[in-house]
């Protein structure tokens, strides 16, 4: 009886996946059918590898430009989220005091509240600033939304790392600071890994916050410009929103492949212990 449900649950699983990845497979065929084609004619399943679509939407669709500025707001984000987010979350963990609770009980209470709900006085804060059409400001408003969710889990984390190798290396003669960036820090990889991965997919592919602070065409990131390509050249001919899609995804797709060994182990270990 055991070997039937375990058999059951391998198909239920395989069917799971094998729907999940159709929608992608169909977005794979569109995009390199010729132009011409109608994705009802012939075989459907078989696509003619036409590479055209990739041509004319890379040069039409401006997306080259577009995944640079995508990449460095993702850079620029990330950086402040994992550097400012492991620090807040070392002195959370490791320190329980009232000043701290009280900070890390805000940062949660942030997580529910929709970062679109504050566009209008954080348009005003931006516009004060000049980073309006800057990808260093969108990079930081990207930032903000996602630190409390990454100081929950380097906070989470930290509380599962041992004090006992900080009070060696404090005796040994190393400061807190150098004790966090030589010996915590490094430590700190899978949940690294976790923040990464959680949330440099949706700052690349951010679009709520983008349309309002990246109005410039030249500072559009990869949404945004698959936005205005779709409006003004694409049209309903879906081979070419398929191609440039398709282009848009490499890269996120490259980055998951690389960080999701330590996606499960980094938000796993400082789930066991609050």
């Amino acid at each position: 009886m055991r070997h039937v449900w375990k058999t059951l649950r391998m198909l239920l699983i395989v069917c799971i996946c094998f729907i999940s990845l159709v929608p992608f497979y169909i977005l794979l065929v569109l995009s390199l059918n010729s132009p011409s084609r109608n994705f009802y004619e012939g075989n459907m399943f078989v696509p003619d590898f036409s590479l055209a679509n990739y041509r004319e939407g890379w040069e039409k669709a401006s997306i080259g430009r577009a995944m640079i500025n995508s990449g460095w707001i993702t850079i620029i984000a990330l950086l402040i989220i994992v550097v400012f987010g492991a620090m807040a979350g070392y002195a959370i963990g490791r320190y329980r005091n009232k000043f701290n609770l009280i900070g890390y009980y805000i940062m949660i209470g942030c997580m529910m509240i929709p970062a679109i709900i504050i566009t209008v006085p954080l348009y005003s804060l931006m516009i004060k600033l000049h980073a309006i059409n800057t990808l260093w400001g969108m990079g930081c408003v990207c930032a903000v939304s996602a630190l409390p969710q990454a100081i929950f889990i380097f906070t989470g984390f930290v509380r599962q790392l041992p004090v006992e190798i900080e009070e060696a290396a404090i005796i040994d003669g190393c400061s807190k600071w150098k004790c966090f960036w030589k010996i915590v820090f490094p430590l700190l990889k899978p949940s690294i890994s976790a923040v990464i991965i959680l949330n440099g997919f949706g700052i690349w592919n951010n679009y709520a916050q983008a349309v309002f602070f990246l109005q410039d065409p030249k500072m559009h990131n990869v949404p945004l410009a698959l936005s205005v390509y779709f409006q003004q050249f694409a049209g309903a001919h879906w081979n070419l929103m398929a191609a440039t899609a398709v282009i848009a995804i490499i890269p996120v797709l490259v980055v998951f492949l690389i960080f999701q060994k330590n996606l499960m182990s980094g938000l796993t270990d400082g789930a066991v212990k609050g």
